[in-house]
């Protein structure tokens, strides 16, 4: 469970980084490089998306943060993504703010597109893009939708922690992140059906999207 008592969708290596961040906490170093590897690639691939090309320098600047108030983190390994995402996402935007330029969808890392959980259209539509491609049809989304996409899909957040780390309701963040991923399945063509619609999807919001309510 997450704080406030919002079901999860756990990512098949949770448990492993909330045990490393434990350890962490106590002190043990290897285990913070531990959990700087299991976190890095999904982060560095959601900074990629906002700031581009300075994505290495405002992850490194988020890692310095997230070293230095370790002892104030309370949770699990999910819990650990999105406090370790709300942080990156502070930085990027502070970044952005003193380069006076807004925010902007960039190249993916071609392993962060791997999807947790059960396979939706969606889903699948995701894991067929190359990396040139993602960069073609993130860039295309709307701000909001292409931001709700790499939190989820990136970073492997569920809808409650996505919420919160965009200041946004969690039924907000649903719609959004299904219309983008709609979209990229829908450019793809990927189980279209004739009248143009996605393998059962309309327009109508889904009751969920990988997340309970």
């Amino acid at each position: 469970m997450g704080q406030g008592g919002e079901p999860r969708r756990p990512q098949p290596r949770d448990g492993e980084l909330g045990a490393a961040v434990a350890r962490a906490q106590d002190g043990d170093e290897t285990a913070f490089a531990v959990a700087y590897r299991i976190v890095q690639p999904g982060l560095l691939g959601y900074l990629r998306g906002i700031v581009g090309e300075d994505a290495e320098d405002v992850a490194s600047e988020a890692w310095l943060e997230i070293a230095r108030d370790l002892g104030r983190f309370r949770g699990d390994g999910a819990g650990f993504r999105g406090w370790t995402a709300t942080i990156a996402r502070h930085r990027a935007l502070d970044h952005l703010r003193r380069q006076r330029v807004r925010p902007r969808a960039a190249q993916l890392e071609q392993d962060a597109l791997e999807l947790p959980g059960r396979h939706s259209t969606q889903d699948q539509a995701l894991e067929s893009l190359s990396t040139a491609r993602a960069l073609e049809l993130v860039r295309a989304l709307p701000r909001d939708q292409a931001e709700a996409v790499l939190l989820r899909v990136v970073v492997g957040l569920d809808g409650p922690a996505t919420a919160r780390v965009l200041g946004k309701r969690p039924g907000a963040v649903r719609t959004a992140a299904y219309r983008g991923l709609r979209r990229l399945a829908r450019q793809l063509g990927a189980h279209a059906g004739g009248d143009g619609t996605t393998d059962g999807v309309t327009d109508a919001d889904p009751p969920t999207l990988g997340e309970s309510r």
